[in-house]
């Protein structure tokens, strides 16, 4: 596996992209903070691209874990129970939370005329919106998985960067998703000087994602300087044709923003691999009840009577919902879909981790001879989630946009006087 990373990544030749005298965050993918497999960046996704940075000579000090923050999602918890902390720390790594100390500086400030081509923004956001001020001028690589998704049908390099490019309200642009993954990669390109994906697909995932999925071990990774390539790829491998299946796909491709068309895309390294069909059904055939309620309310009967309050002081309502339904009921009720992968080599791997950890000094290490015994095992306890589920409920009422916003700027003004 870590061969295979080192390999994959300069196959798709990130030393031509990713500088080594600038800073690079790796953004590291939190769908769920609980562990799901396909769900989130995998501890040997991350381990991988470390030491393959780290022996191709760059600087661990001018490597970074980087974290966006969700509402209904607890980052920090997320780092913990999907075992990322465990090798940011491990390397000595910086960790950076980019919604804590860090400054955001208003959009037009940081790409300039660029704010007056985008496709949706400037509607959703009359008076802009802010980014983080530490992305001017760092590279940043996307650590995505391969999975699909309820608003945009595949989740990964575009969608990646949602969480860490927009501030507050990114709730705000649902109904216009696929336009916003194309203006945020706009930005990107104007502020990173370089921009790489690595996309693990060892466990993927079908259905309802980007949580309530159904898992499938595919033993397939991908790597890209192109965001929308990649994103093609991965859409194609799932059964799908990208340029028609995937709006935001084909909005970046007529952009120019990189290539959708999996005819033009060049393919190196396991070219067998890029002709599999995995045939997966889809978001949208077998959505949960919180996901046809959201496509209701975007899309749907429910737009006119409810999306209103979303944009008010009324909208943590949605947040606590999304936490309640997926944390205490669904989680602890569905985890006999992963009965084939908690026996399965990726399941013990992930299980015993931290006692199979490789010396973060050995950067020639192929990866693992034996991974032990022991399955992998998910919380099942219905009540101990249902407890947890209320302190990030408490988290989500502190952190809501609505109510953090207000509270920074009175601080804000509090200071300057």
């Amino acid at each position: 596996m870590l061969e295979d990373y080192h390999r994959l990544m300069n196959l798709a030749g990130y030393q031509d992209v990713i500088t080594k005298d600038a800073d690079t965050g790796l953004k590291i993918n939190i769908s769920w903070h609980f562990f799901f497999p396909g769900s989130s960046t995998t501890p040997w996704q991350l381990d991988g691209v470390i030491r393959a940075m780290k022996r191709d000579g760059y600087s661990p000090d001018l490597i970074h874990g980087c974290h966006n923050r969700t509402v209904v999602i607890d980052a920090h918890l997320g780092e913990r129970e999907n075992k990322q902390i465990n090798v940011t720390d491990a390397h000595g790594l910086r960790n950076i939370h980019l919604y804590e100390g860090e400054e955001w500086i208003h959009v037009r400030d940081a790409v300039g005329d660029l704010v007056d081509d985008f496709i949706c923004l400037n509607d959703v956001y009359p008076d802009g919106f802010r980014i983080p001020k530490r992305f001017i001028g760092e590279n940043i690589i996307h650590l995505p998985t391969i999975k699909t998704h309820i608003f945009t049908t595949t989740t990964g390099a575009m969608k990646n960067a949602f969480g860490g490019l927009l501030n507050e309200h990114r709730h705000w642009t649902h109904p216009v998703i696929h336009e916003t993954l194309v203006d945020l990669l706009s930005i990107q390109k104007k502020i990173h000087p370089g921009v790489f994906a690595v996309m693990d697909g060892t466990f993927v995932g079908d259905g309802p994602g980007p949580r309530c999925m159904i898992p499938h071990i595919k033993n397939v990774l991908l790597a890209s300087a192109d965001q929308v390539a990649i994103d093609a790829v991965a859409a194609k491998l799932m059964g799908m044709d990208p340029l028609k299946d995937l709006k935001f796909v084909r909005l970046a491709h007529e952009k120019g923003l990189g290539c959708g068309d999996p005819r033009e895309i060049e393919i190196v390294g396991d070219v067998d691999a890029a002709d599999e069909n995995w045939n997966f059904v889809g978001p949208f055939k077998k959505m949960t009840f919180a996901s046809r309620m959201q496509h209701k309310i975007y899309w749907g009967p429910l737009k006119k009577p409810i999306e209103w309050s979303l944009k008010t002081v009324l909208a943590p309502w949605a947040y606590m919902a999304s936490v309640v339904y997926h944390d205490s009921f669904w989680y602890p009720t569905h985890q006999k879909i992963i009965r084939d992968i908690v026996t399965s080599e990726w399941g013990r791997l992930f299980n015993n981790w931290d006692e199979l950890a490789i010396d973060p000094e050995e950067l020639h290490a192929k990866g693992w001879e034996a991974v032990g015994d022991a399955p992998l095992k998910l919380k099942q306890d219905s009540l101990s989630l249902f407890f947890k589920s209320l302190k990030i409920l408490g988290t989500c009422m502190k952190e809501a946009p609505e109510f953090s916003a207000k509270r920074r700027a009175r601080e804000s003004a509090k200071a300057s006087s």
